[in-house]
């Protein structure tokens, strides 16, 4: 049953995680002023951060990188709200647990008027029969969804149902807020390694915050595996070294078609344009670390110097054509 798997999904929101559970999962923020960073959707007087203290919060859509906070947000929501909760993950979920989920809101809007707020990850992997599925439901108010995605909604929700929902965009965590995450992990003798006797030094911190592309679960994963190095090997100081081997590389935000594969070959094209080979040079370079198809590459550099170049340097066109 639906309203069954709402217990697997927010278990790690309990005081009571097991201690085998990952480090990011442990440290979980259990409520808003924990959530490092979204200051302009969760600081103060912002509309989402009030509409849930009110318990009053509409159907929303949470866009954002992984480790963001998406699923983090959603659990906060869940912890502070009167409403009956249903989770969803759309990898394993059709229109029969939907429609299950919306009989059981039902019913418990007419006996008990409590209201239900569906939480639904990935919902970007729902297709469009399962969202419209969703549609009447949502608009007549029957479940108040809460939907989590990596993509773009514009692109992967259906505009109807993207019409009676709040957008809110989550982004990466700054240096300084992976910083303060890793710090509080580190000292928390309940749910994180305060217990171990391991402390992350300053260069340990610099370096993983740099390199973590923004995201919670990536820092939060390298300190507790360098954490579990340094304590078998009876140190007491995580150091740069550590973060190092713990991280392997940087993580660049990219995607195959989404934004981030646009943004980046549309700085690259314009850096081109503007005659700038150090920009050209490192976009194109992130790109190709970040997996893109050499080939799509190539085929734009073409198609640059035959309408951008032109007959300015009808070289151009040749070079581009040998390089394929």
């Amino acid at each position: 049953m639906p309203r069954g798997r709402s217990g697997n999904l927010f278990r790690a929101a309990s005081e009571k995680e097991a201690r085998n559970a990952p480090l990011a999962e442990r440290m979980r923020p259990l409520t808003l002023d924990e959530i490092a960073g979204q200051k302009h959707i969760l600081g103060p007087n912002t509309l989402l951060r009030e509409a849930i203290e009110t318990d009053q919060v509409p159907s929303i859509i949470l866009w954002g990188p992984p480790g963001s906070g998406k699923t983090t947000l959603a659990r906060v929501i869940a912890r502070a709200t009167k409403a009956e909760l249903v989770a969803l993950s759309a990898v394993d979920s059709g229109i029969k647990d939907i429609r299950e989920t919306v009989a059981q809101a039902r019913d418990l809007l007419d006996e008990q008027r409590k209201r239900t707020l569906l939480f639904i990850d990935e919902i970007h992997r729902f297709n469009k029969a399962q969202q419209d599925a969703l549609l009447p439901h949502v608009e007549k108010g029957i479940v108040t969804l809460i939907g989590a995605t990596t993509e773009n909604p514009s692109f992967e929700v259906n505009s109807a149902l993207l019409s009676r929902c709040r957008v809110f965009a989550l982004r990466p965590l700054e240096e300084a807020d992976l910083r303060d995450l890793m710090l509080r992990a580190a000292s928390d003798a309940e749910r994180g390694l305060g217990g171990d006797g391991v402390r992350p030094g300053e260069a340990f911190l610099d370096h993983v915050a740099r390199h973590s592309g923004g995201d919670a679960r990536r820092a939060l994963n390298a300190l507790e595996v360098a954490a579990a190095r340094a304590k078998a090997e009876k140190r007491t100081e995580l150091t740069e070294k550590d973060a190092e081997e713990a991280l392997q590389q940087k993580t660049l935000l990219y995607d195959k078609s989404g934004d981030a594969h646009y943004d980046t070959i549309s700085a690259f094209i314009k850096s081109l344009r503007g005659s700038d080979p150090d920009a050209a040079v490192y976009y194109l370079v992130r790109m190709l670390e970040s997996g893109e198809e050499p080939r799509f590459l190539l085929r734009r550099m073409v198609i640059f110097a035959s309408e951008d170049v032109g007959n300015a340097d009808p070289r151009a066109l040749s070079v581009a054509v040998d390089a394929l």
